[in-house]
């Protein structure tokens, strides 16, 4: 079995939506897309690459294909982000979707759940997931998320798509690694932990 890796962007208030432009996702009137661009720094492009080097595909929601598939495709350069989105194949779960333009994309068939049990099952290397708010939220319902890797950056947007909503799956995550960028973005690995346990704090009256 295989890991599935969720990689996002974060704002501290929780927010995942539309971090690379105004115009990425609009969804409920959102007015802060594109609120990681004054943080990027190369320190962040270097961890991207790292985290990008071991996949062996990708799991991609609809919204996120679109706006991958828009790019990438005509991006030049040889690094393991481009590289990857280029040349491995990028398995897409849309309800709407009936076809798919990028020759090295795949429709998801049948219930998504099922079909990404199916995918980690298979031996290999990383799935990875990028953005994919509506994604996210279904495989960590159904707990088949074994990493998050997270950008958290120093803003706060107020309403938006959280990557941990109203919905969430009490969980425990296990800190694997915590780099800051020269920005302040905090780049963070989180393995999956099992159940959530909780405790009683209280005074020591010896």
């Amino acid at each position: 079995m295989r890991p599935l890796v969720v990689t996002t962007f974060v704002t501290l208030d929780g927010v995942m939506q539309a971090p690379g432009g105004p115009q990425e996702d609009t969804d409920g009137g959102f007015a802060h897309g594109g609120w990681l661009v004054p943080h990027f720094d190369d320190a962040l492009g270097t961890q991207l690459d790292e985290w990008f080097r071991p996949a062996e595909d990708f799991l991609l929601g609809r919204r996120t294909y679109e706006i991958f598939a828009s790019h990438w495709p005509h991006a030049t350069g040889d690094d393991p982000v481009t590289v990857g989105l280029q040349t491995k194949t990028k398995h897409v779960a849309s309800r709407t979707l009936t076809s798919l333009d990028w020759d090295t994309a795949r429709l998801v068939e049948g219930d998504v759940v099922e079909a990404v049990r199916a995918l980690k099952a298979a031996d290999g290397g990383e799935l990875q997931v990028h953005g994919s708010h509506g994604l996210v939220q279904t495989l960590l319902a159904a707990d088949l998320v074994d990493e998050l890797r997270l950008v958290v950056f120093p803003v706060v947007v107020g309403p938006g798509k959280r990557l941990f909503g109203d919905g969430a799956v009490p969980r425990t995550w296990r800190l694997q690694s915590c780099t800051p960028s020269s920005t302040g973005a905090l780049m963070c690995s989180y393995r999956f932990a099992g159940e959530l346990e909780t405790g009683a704090m209280g005074l020591d009256t010896e």
